[in-house]
């Protein structure tokens, strides 16, 4: 029975899979393979994605080098967060003004991710993933883009020879070699990261559009999917009252969320649903349900904490820069715009307590991480 791990995205926020990772590895013991034939990511849960399918042979020595990873991470490392670079990235998107809002020679952003495509290059062994997939040790591994020409949800995928490509409604499967520009479109944060050319297209962060994050794995052969959210799915609690107008920031903040936790949502209660009905299908009559009904089972594991009162405590130490861009559009508790300081706070404390609270959520759901894996 093939078993798909499936990271979604948040930014900053998806050091959290790191800890839940590390649960699982504890429960299945250290000493092992990938335990999931397919790894599928998207946005910064694809940085995730690759870096345990490059290490697919050895899964504690992947869940480690990613655990290191998130947890020396800083934002210089991740986007260019002087006064200068900051003020340069503001000009050019003042300059575009006078071009049709577009770049003079490169797509143009609020921030400059150069630094990230560096960090990337130096610790995700791309070339890994081929020798994996040809030792067995991997099925397949995809990352999913937003083309923004044609508005398509692509997941770029490599794997076994046998796989066929998909379309459905708005989406594709693409067989790939993937690199980094897979790596960086997948995550570039719309308006935040530049969108970065492949072949023909711009892609962008691959979240936007993805209407069916469970998707790609299903197609690529999953029968189990173990599903790590980055954003606490408690029932909502009633606002109070106030007459503040919505900043900047909070507006963002829940085009965001929209894009990296609803759909998912809808999709793991779509998934649902249709378990829930096949089950109550005798099973002498499956074998005449068309092929792609089939039950599916899953584990999904989200933050048991509200991860942006974390960030919250947290603003401080990012740079005066990011501070003050933060600050003028309402990225602060205050101003309503937390969630999407959330998604930029880079830094290895703030990864580091994701890290922890992912492990103790892993840790509270052992028995289910052992029972999805004995099945």
């Amino acid at each position: 029975m093939k078993r798909a791990l499936i990271l979604s995205g948040g930014g900053a926020k998806a050091a959290y899979q790191i800890g839940v990772l590390k649960a699982v590895k504890e429960v299945i013991g250290k000493f092992t393979p990938c335990p999931f034939e397919i790894v599928c990511g998207t946005s910064a849960g694809a940085i995730n994605a690759l870096g345990i399918a490059s290490m697919a042979g050895n899964f504690n020595r992947a869940v480690s080098s990613m655990d290191y990873l998130w947890r020396t991470l800083e934002i210089d490392q991740v986007v260019k967060s002087g006064w200068i670079d900051t003020g340069y990235s503001l000009a050019r998107i003042s300059a575009s003004l006078l071009n049709q809002g577009r770049g003079q020679k490169r797509p143009i952003s609020l921030l400059d991710n150069a630094p990230l495509r560096e960090f990337l290059i130096k610790h995700v062994r791309f070339e890994d993933i081929e020798k994996a997939i040809n030792r067995d040790k991997l099925e397949a591994v995809s990352i999913t883009a937003m083309g923004y020409q044609s508005g398509e949800s692509v997941s770029f995928y490599q794997g076994k020879p046998d796989i066929k490509s998909w379309r459905g409604w708005n989406r594709v499967g693409v067989p790939s070699k993937l690199n980094i520009d897979h790596l960086m479109a997948s995550s570039a944060i719309p308006t935040l990261f530049p969108p970065v050319r492949i072949n023909r297209e711009y892609f962008g962060d691959g979240a936007l559009r993805q209407t069916a994050p469970l998707s790609p794995a299903i197609h690529l052969g999953a029968e189990k999917l173990f599903i790590i959210g980055t954003s606490d799915i408690r029932k909502p609690i009633r606002p109070p009252a106030t007459s503040a107008t919505p900043s900047i920031a909070q507006v963002v903040g829940h085009i965001l969320n929209g894009a990296f936790v609803d759909n998912l949502q809808v999709d793991v209660a779509s998934l649902q649903q249709t378990n829930d009905l096949l089950r109550l299908i005798p099973k002498r009559h499956w074998d005449r349900l068309p092929e792609s009904l089939r039950i599916i089972d899953y584990l999904q594991i989200s933050p048991s904490e509200s991860i942006d009162n974390i960030a919250s405590k947290m603003l401080h130490f990012l740079p005066d820069s990011i501070k003050f861009f933060l600050r003028v559009t309402g990225g602060t508790r205050q101003g309503g715009g937390i969630s999407a300081a959330a998604y930029l706070l880079f830094n290895s404390e703030f990864c580091g307590e994701l890290i922890k609270l992912g492990y103790k959520d892993g840790c509270a759901q052992a028995d289910d991480i052992k029972a999805f894996f004995d099945q």
